[in-house]
């Protein structure tokens, strides 16, 4: 007999609800849940797919131990003896900081990773720990800790109460909101314009968020921290500055007048391509705009001056008196609070207080930049990392020059993944632990409410109960927590009794919402009543009791400033800049497998502008060389005027083509990496943070669309040519 079950849709940030019909072990169908208060029916073509993961034949079920190039499955108790021999005894040999842990950003949708798994990686001690923050959000992170003194209090949108949504190095109608939970975000900003408001998008190309924006404007890869300037120039300039109501708690005012003082829109125009005009109009529209919100996201942290971009995004929304207001930037009140817990715990944020071993990169949090991981591997000498844990991520396909990374895997002394599949990474380890996957887990979402454009809770049991030979990821980490490191066993035999779930409820009764009783307390007992969630109401003012302090003007950028000064006075040299681009059906490099993700025309392709392609002799189809410092591969061409002049495009996620690895769709839709040519070496040099956006590449012809060959004279030189 069929059953509908309510649960959540964990593959990307919208969160949105689902009804799961389901019968016996067999997903019939999984539809938007109507009832949801937050994301009201609407899901996304990933959503439906988690009946493809659930029922994958590809999907790991069993431990698995590889011997050369061959694999066999055995027992939990035997897998989790010969991880603990395999990484005590690195740690035994050559220290604590010779075991690294990688972990990917599946986490962040993780209640057990994020209560079992975090603290235990920690716990490990080891300096080289690794994750997807950056390459994706650090910038962010850094500037809320240096402006506020807290790392998670980062400012999203009130996109439901703004008349006005500059949107920058963002594209919100595909990611569903990024750092900025907001389903059916397409709603959302329409309704911004039928209410008579303007969406503005900013980016070197016409993405899908800009078709529908008010208006577009392209700016060149890596100049978005001298655009912000720019705008700050203008608001000083003609006298637009309002703090408003926060001005007797903002440091750094005049600080910031004297910085602004040499970025006149016309200083930048040459490496922005903004018209000087129109940066001045939109500087005066966001300053006379009562709600108003500047946002930006991956497209302004990843690249060589992400974290200026990042900061003076803070900057300016707190200059034209938008911050913390309605239809500004603000906080969320999340039921589950990660601001003082931060500070309970004493995590609130750092940075610098260790460098990388082989080049020096300055750590955040307690990571160091992912782009060093390689390095760190296969250079000898004292610190090396010699053993490896991977959790929830597929750093080969998914980081800078992944190429480099495949191979220094392939020489460390031991390595565990947990992880569903045997992908790209996980084909170098000795054991893969498989845990349950969406639908056999019960969520809450306990890091991304923090960053939702509404106070809203939810929680939802497991569809499907895990079988006696599977294990939750939060139980495989317990039980490593227990062989590798020891001590404590009752008290971990008791956290295994209790689960994710109890941690849950101590977070709800001490949350903002749990201690309101006018409202009715919010409790674990009282979310199980409400299957489709909780509205806990709009964002609220939060500043200044949310923050230690609101210091417009850190040192750390003052002093990185002479570095964008010199880039500005450097003329742009006639190459193509490669930037990303995300796919509506696509989330990373973990859902190629699913049939219905990957039907259609084939997604992995180069955009590229018809004048850049004439000039190189490309059409529409042909397979083309795309060459950087780090490597070379070939892809096929799209040429668009959708992509600015300069600018060529090829999404993240794909290069399913290596020996070895067990997913039969992705191998068939393999396309290639971007991470194949992204520079580990081109970075934001204050943060470390990678930048994969506005990285200097060349193509060339390889064979037209009707299989001719290329004249040589349009062929791009390979690599050992260039080497």
């Amino acid at each position: 007999m069929p059953t509908t079950h309510f649960h959540s849709c964990t593959l990307c940030e919208a969160t949105c609800g689902i009804a799961v019909t389901v019968e016996g072990d067999r997903v019939l169908d999984i539809r938007g849940d109507d009832q949801d208060p937050f994301s009201r029916g609407y899901i996304c073509p990933k959503a439906t797919a988690l009946a493809d993961v659930h029922h994958d034949p590809d999907r790991l079920r069993h431990p698995m131990v590889r011997a050369g190039d061959d694999w066999f499955e055995t027992s939990w108790d035997a897998a989790f003896e010969l991880v603990a021999a395999g990484l005590k005894d690195v740690r035994r040999q050559y220290g604590k900081d010779a075991l690294a842990v990688y972990i990917g950003n599946p986490s962040a949708h993780n209640l057990g990773l994020l209560t079992f798994g975090l603290p235990f990686f920690r716990s490990l001690g080891t300096r080289n720990e690794y994750s997807a923050t950056s390459i994706d959000q650090l910038p962010h992170m850094l500037a809320a800790l240096q402006v506020f003194g807290n790392q998670f209090l980062m400012p999203v949108p009130d996109v439901d109460r703004t008349d006005l949504f500059i949107c920058l190095g963002g594209n919100p109608a595909v990611s569903n909101g990024s750092i900025m939970t907001a389903p059916n975000i397409r709603v959302r900003l329409k309704a911004i314009r039928d209410r008579g408001g303007r969406v503005v998008v900013v980016d070197p190309r016409r993405t899908e968020s800009a078709a529908l924006a008010s208006e577009h404007c392209s700016i060149r890869p890596g100049t978005d921290a001298a655009f912000l300037l720019s705008v700050m120039h203008v608001l000083f300039e003609e006298r637009l500055v309002r703090l408003g109501r926060l001005a007797p708690h903002v440091r750094g005012l005049g600080t910031l007048r004297v910085v602004a003082d040499g970025f006149a829109p016309e200083v930048t125009a040459a490496a922005t391509g903004l018209d000087p005009e129109w940066v001045r109009a939109l500087a005066r529209e966001l300053a006379s705009t009562s709600r108003a919100v500047l946002y930006g996201r991956v497209g302004i942290c990843t690249q060589e001056f992400g974290g200026l971009a990042a900061w003076l995004v803070l900057v300016v929304n707190a200059l034209t008196g938008h911050l913390d207001e309605p239809g500004g930037a603000m906080f969320t009140s999340p039921a589950i609070d990660a601001v003082p817990l931060a500070a309970a715990a004493g995590q609130l944020g750092s940075f610098g207080r260790y460098r990388s071993r082989v080049r020096g990169l300055p750590e955040f949090s307690g990571e160091l930049p992912v782009s060093v991981l390689a390095e760190e591997i296969d250079t000898p000498g004292e610190g090396r990392i010699r053993a490896l844990i991977t959790s929830a991520g597929n750093p080969v396909l998914s980081t800078p020059n992944g190429a480099r990374l495949d191979r220094a895997l392939a020489g460390l002394d031991f390595m565990v993944s947990i992880d569903p599949y045997l992908n790209e990474t996980t084909r170098h380890a000795d054991v893969i632990l498989p845990p349950t996957v969406h639908l056999e887990r019960s969520h809450y979402e306990l890091a991304l409410a923090n960053f939702s454009v509404r106070n809203t809770a939810k929680y939802s049991p497991a569809i499907f109960p895990r079988a006696p030979d599977q294990r939750h990821d939060w139980e495989i980490c317990l039980e490593l927590a227990t062989r590798v490191l020891g001590g404590g066993s009752a008290v971990r035999a008791l956290a295994r009794r209790l689960g994710p779930e109890a941690l849950l409820e101590l977070g709800l009764r001490a949350g903002p919402h749990g201690l309101r009783k006018l409202r009715g307390s919010l409790s674990l007992a009282r979310l199980k009543k409400q299957p489709h969630g909780v509205d806990l109401g709009p964002l609220e003012r939060r500043l200044p009791g949310r923050a230690k302090k609101i210091d417009l003007a850190p040192r750390l950028y003052l002093d990185d400033l002479p570095r964008l000064r010199a880039r500005l006075e450097r003329q742009p040299a006639d190459e193509l800049l490669l930037i990303g681009r995300r796919q509506l059906r696509s989330n990373n490099s973990w859902m190629h497998n699913s049939p219905r993700l990957v039907k259609g025309k084939p997604r992995c392709t180069l955009l590229i502008h018809p004048e850049d392609a004439a000039r190189r002799g490309l059409a529409d189809g042909d397979t083309t060389t795309l060459s950087s410092r780090a490597g070379e591969i070939e892809v096929p061409v799209e040429v668009t005027d959708s992509i600015m002049p300069g600018v060529v495009s090829l999404p993240h996620g794909w290069g399913h083509h290596r020996p070895g690895v067990r997913l039969r769709v992705a191998s068939e839709h393999a396309g290639v990496s971007v991470n194949d040519v992204t520079d580990e070496h081109f970075i934001d040099e204050l943060t470390g943070t990678s930048a994969v956006s506005g990285l200097p590449v060349r193509v060339g012809v390889v064979s037209a669309a009707d299989g001719s060959p290329a004249p040589a004279a349009l062929t791009s030189p390979s690599a050992a040519e260039r080497a």
